[in-house]
């Protein structure tokens, strides 16, 4: 089209997209500390700030693995306190999910596998029969408080 400026593609190969601010963004999975993840300018190319942003991808996802299979509803409460509580517990899940799945869109590898790492823990420690004393059933108790999510 006439009058608008094409770029041409990176001489090292990989992929990228420019933003109104003129920051490469990668579209492709890469290693490094110089990621933005999740916030403008963040962590910024100090090596301490992205090992703080991993832990917090690594804590975020975690976060999700326990409210997923959290059994954090005591019995014999009020039916809709309740519905309103897991209703609660559900949006936060959901918005932690999606932190996480937004900071794995940075496509930085380590941000990736702190992602499924901090999922990975979580579900052993919260969602599988490892560290259970007996596997809940109808008679004896629910698996927890909101259904797991779906894929």
């Amino acid at each position: 089209m006439e009058g608008m400026d094409v770029m041409p593609p990176p001489a090292n190969g990989t992929t990228t997209m420019l933003h109104p601010h003129k920051m490469m963004m990668h579209m492709t999975f890469f290693w490094g500390k110089n990621a933005e993840i999740l916030f403008s300018g963040w962590p910024g190319t100090s090596s301490g700030m992205y090992a703080v942003a991993l832990m917090f991808v690594f804590v975020l996802s975690l976060l999700v693995e326990w409210l997923s299979h959290g059994n954090l509803i005591k019995d014999g409460s009020n039916q809709v306190a309740v519905g309103l509580v897991q209703t609660l517990i559900h949006a936060v899940r959901v918005g932690l999910a999606y932190m996480v799945m937004l900071a794995v869109m940075s496509f930085n590898g380590g941000v990736f596998v702190m992602a499924v790492a901090g999922h990975a823990l979580g579900f052993f420690l919260f969602g599988s029969r490892a560290l259970k004393k007996a596997a809940p059933t109808p008679s004896n108790g629910k698996t927890s408080d909101v259904p797991p999510m779906s894929c």
